[in-house]
């Protein structure tokens, strides 16, 4: 078996730590605890991950209660909504004792434990630039990971059809060149369609700076959003796409399912992120697949953010526990085994993470990304850093309208220009 080792590399990165961006929730701050005072016997955890990518956590609660006799209830949230369920547990006084958030709240910052000490331990080593102190001094949020947007594709039909791919992020290729050569493989092969695009702000706006374009841009002041004219055209390129042969309508506009689509075998790509890769290991046997470079017209670029925001909650009886588990996670050995078992990009410096595995696929796509993350244009960070921005001055995007909004274009509603106008000011109206 080969294992691929991976040391933390330095990356471009802007601070992370409070950028915006399952089951039912029947699980809450736990009321089932022991004496208090630390003596909790039981907390919850919120997440919102594949099964794949949630391995790791059921490991480490295994590893926490047979080491602290702490019993850790993971209950794994549908990411819609999963930021509105946060918001009604907090104004129901029953949030979770500890969650891996996708960002941080207005709404429950002030009921967060400050992880500090867990954030600058020496022996953590996690990447200071990864978070953020608030006005007071506190580190209200650890990221669990580094997760940046990507392309992926079925290369079974690449080799049928002959057409050649590159496989080095310093030599990519260009939109234009990659979805002439998707369309190629598509008829060449008999497949559905070129490509199929998680429905996301943060995929969209890769694609938007990927095309020189700055995207819907917070200003320095972080009391406005604006677009430049380049995004407009960028987004008209985009909903263009979407005619049900290049791509499939659906996914955009009426929920449909974009891995399942690309896990059929009949889709020739998938631009979605690096946190498919534990799962298309594991699932994928039908067909061939492999991490490819992200397309650059012109600009090399791509979204990068945290795969998870991990927070402790102060709940009473249960906070000392909450922090104790915090603690567990980020310790460097257990660290090293669930970003291994999940698939994770380090947030801790000089960690050696050996993914195990012989599924050549996913060894070469964690070293892919890494490298893309490295030759990122510093607007890829610009997302996460504006989450930060506003939620440091009390403010937060609490729903995005971007995916609403070209869904509408998409289904011919309104114009992109009248999308682009209206997602402006959707976004403003909620930081105003």
């Amino acid at each position: 078996m080969r294992e691929f080792t991976t040391s933390r590399r330095s990356i471009l990165l802007g601070s992370l730590a409070a950028a915006a961006t399952g089951t039912a929730l029947t699980a809450c701050g736990s009321d089932d605890s022991g004496t208090g005072g630390g003596d909790a016997k039981k907390i919850t955890f919120w997440l919102s991950a594949s099964e794949a990518q949630a391995k790791g956590y059921y490991d480490l609660a295994d590893a926490f209660k047979a080491a602290k006799g702490i019993t850790v209830e993971i209950v794994n949230v549908p990411y819609d909504g999963y930021q509105t369920k946060l918001r009604q547990a907090a104004q129901a006084n029953s949030l979770p004792d500890v969650a891996s958030a996708p960002s941080l709240d207005p709404i429950w910052t002030n009921k967060l434990q400050d992880l500090t000490a867990v954030a600058t331990s020496a022996t953590n080593k996690i990447d200071e630039k990864l978070y953020q102190k608030t006005d007071d001094g506190k580190i209200l949020t650890i990221p669990s990971d580094i997760t940046a947007a990507g392309l992926f594709i079925n290369t079974t039909l690449f080799q049928k059809a002959g057409v050649a791919y590159p496989t080095d992020p310093a030599s990519t290729w260009t939109w234009d060149e990659f979805l002439a050569a998707a369309t190629q493989v598509r008829t060449a092969a008999g497949a559905q369609y070129d490509l199929v695009y998680d429905a996301s702000p943060a995929r969209i706006r890769a694609f938007l700076y990927e095309h020189g374009a700055k995207g819907f841009q917070l200003n320095e002041k972080g009391t406005e959003y604006s677009v430049d004219d380049a995004t407009t055209a960028a987004l008209q390129k985009f909903v263009d796409l979407n005619d049900d042969v290049v791509m499939p309508k659906s996914v955009w506009t009426s929920g449909g399912d974009p891995n399942a689509l690309f896990k059929s075998g009949q889709v020739v790509a998938y631009f979605s992120g690096v946190w498919q890769i534990a799962d298309f290991a594991e699932s994928i046997t039908q067909f061939e697949w492999a991490a490819v470079p992200t397309p650059a017209q012109p600009t090399q670029a791509t979204d990068i953010n945290s795969g998870g925001k991990v927070v402790a909650f102060d709940n009473g009886d249960t906070k000392d526990a909450a922090m104790q588990f915090v603690e567990f996670l980020f310790d460097p050995a257990n660290y090293t085994k669930v970003a291994a078992t999940n698939g994770w990009l380090p947030v801790e410096n000089d960690l050696e993470v050996a993914y195990p595995g012989t599924n050549q696929a996913a060894l070469d796509g964690y070293a892919l990304y890494q490298k893309e993350i490295e030759l990122a244009d510093p607007i890829s960070t610009s997302g996460s850093d504006s989450g930060e921005k506003l939620t440091l001055a009390g403010k937060a995007i609490t729903t995005d309208p971007t995916k609403d909004e070209v869904g509408k274009a998409i289904n011919g509603q309104q114009t992109v220009a009248e999308t682009v106008a209206n997602i402006v000011k959707l976004l403003n109206e909620q930081i105003a």
